[in-house]
């Protein structure tokens, strides 16, 4: 990714900047995150258009995983607007060290296997690593949260803020609202990047870490139990509550294969704390997520 007080970089060295983020929107419950600002002359457009795949928890909180195929697409304009994965936006600022702006994201659904499809996927396959047992008769009548309501995807508005300590180091922030049932679930992000903390001609290895603060109307949602959920489900009545939902870190390889492909591989982990971590939908607090996704520069 570009820093605006960059010195000019070889292509291969650009695209790898450019990329950093492009897959995290992908994730059913993604961290929203934001591509740096892109310097270029007017008119133009930046674009990476790929394909990889993913192996994720079925759900936040999930023992079982699934494996998805994952379509890779980043956009960026000259006029600052911008498309990653799942989210779009605009860059508002021309500030070196401080971006900010509107953002707009996607929401995955979550259906009775955990397993919803998000806007614009190319769907899952079933699930790996988990035999059910045959006292299991929840998933055999369609999923371990049988009897849960389904959730549909759901379109989040809010802004994004970023700033940078030095050009390697950055401070990201996003606030975004639109989820939960009622659409009235908001979710804040807060977070540190290590932009390049490996580096060569052709590797670069990134870093990230961060927390998640929910109210308590998205909590309620995809970690709390209705009074008629428990009656038709095998949970308990369990009221969740809004704060600190969970610590997350992540790094990312990307690999140039040429000035024009690049395979990039992300790994990312996160523990549910508080209020969620004691959900009885909850049956594994750490969980992780591996994509792996090859790209070509248009």
């Amino acid at each position: 990714m570009h820093v605006k007080y960059c010195l000019p970089e070889s292509l291969a060295s650009t695209m790898n900047k450019l990329f950093f983020l492009a897959l995290t929107a992908g994730c059913g419950a993604a961290w929203a995150q934001t591509p740096a600002t892109n310097p270029m002359p007017d008119g133009s457009r930046d674009m990476y258009i790929g394909l990889g795949v993913q192996s994720a928890p079925r759900y936040e909180g999930a023992e079982s995983r699934k494996v998805s195929a994952l379509p890779v697409l980043q956009v960026q304009w000259s006029n600052g607007l911008f498309i990653s994965g799942m989210s779009a936006g605009m860059h508002l600022s021309d500030s070196p060290v401080f971006e900010f702006g509107p953002l707009l994201a996607v929401h995955a659904g979550r259906d009775e296997a955990g397993a919803g499809t998000a806007i614009g996927g190319v769907g899952v396959t079933d699930v790996v690593g988990y035999i059910p047992s045959p006292l299991d008769k929840s998933f055999i009548r369609g999923g371990r949260l049988a009897g849960m309501d389904e959730i549909s995807p759901r379109l989040q508005g809010g802004a994004f803020a970023n700033y940078y300590l030095t050009p390697r180091w950055r401070l990201t922030g996003t606030l975004l609202a639109g989820a939960a049932k009622d659409h009235d679930g908001v979710r804040m992000e807060l977070g540190v990047q290590r932009l390049a903390a490996l580096e060569s001609a052709r590797h670069r290895v990134s870093l990230s870490a961060g927390v998640s603060l929910v109210n308590r109307a998205y909590s309620e949602t995809y970690f709390g139990v209705s009074h008629e959920e428990s009656m038709r489900s095998r949970f308990a009545y369990f009221g969740a509550r809004g704060g600190l939902e969970d610590v997350h870190a992540g790094v990312r390889w990307n690999w140039s294969l040429s000035p024009s492909w690049m395979l990039t591989t992300n790994v990312q982990a996160a523990r549910l704390l508080g209020s969620t971590r004691n959900s009885p939908l909850v049956e594994r607090p750490t969980n992780m997520t591996v994509s792996t996704a090859i790209a070509y520069r248009f």
